[in-house]
C-alpha cells in the first residue's frame, strides 16, 4: 500500500543552517520545498519511537520537523505486519500533531491521490 519514501528528508528543507545568498542552497530549497507541496494531501504512515503507527493525511510540518496529520488514526503494531487472522482495530485520533524527533519513517501512499482524482474524473461524466 504504501511506497518507497521511508525518509524525512521532507523535514530537512526545513533545517537551520541554510544561507539565503547561495545559488546552490536556494535551488536545492526549491526542489524541496516542491517535493513537499506533491506530498500535501497524500496518505502518510509514520512508525514512531515508541512502536505505534499512525496514518493520515499530511498537512503541514514545521521548521522543527513537526509533521500534522488529518484523519489520523493510531495502531498499536504496524498494520503491515499483522497477520489476516489478528487485524487490530486502529484508534480514530482525527487531527494530530506528531513530534519530529518521535519519527523513525515516513511512508508515502502515491496510490490515494491517483484513485481519488480518477474516481472523481469518472462520476463526472
Amino acid at each position: 500500500m504504501f511506497s518507497v519514501e521511508k525518509q524525512r528528508e521532507h523535514l530537512d528543507c526545513t533545517m537551520a543552517g541554510e544561507f539565503p545568498g547561495s545559488e546552490d542552497q536556494t535551488s536545492d530549497r526549491a526542489e524541496k520545498m516542491k517535493k513537499l507541496e506533491g506530498w500535501l494531501n497524500k496518505t502518510m504512515k509514520i512508525k514512531m519511537t515508541d512502536g505505534r503507527t499512525l496514518i493520515g493525511v499530511f498537512l503541514c510540518t514545521d521548521k522543527d520537523k513537526n509533521v500534522i496529520l488529518g484523519s489520523c488514526q493510531e495502531y498499536l503494531h504496524s498494520p503491515d505486519e499483522e497477520s489476516v487472522d489478528k487485524k487490530e482495530e486502529p484508534r480514530t485520533l482525527g487531527l494530530s500533531m506528531i513530534p519530529g524527533r518521535h519519527i523513525v519513517s515516513i511512508d508515502i501512499d502515491d496510490i490515494t491521490t491517483s484513485t481519488l482524482s480518477n474516481s472523481f474524473n469518472s462520476t463526472e461524466s
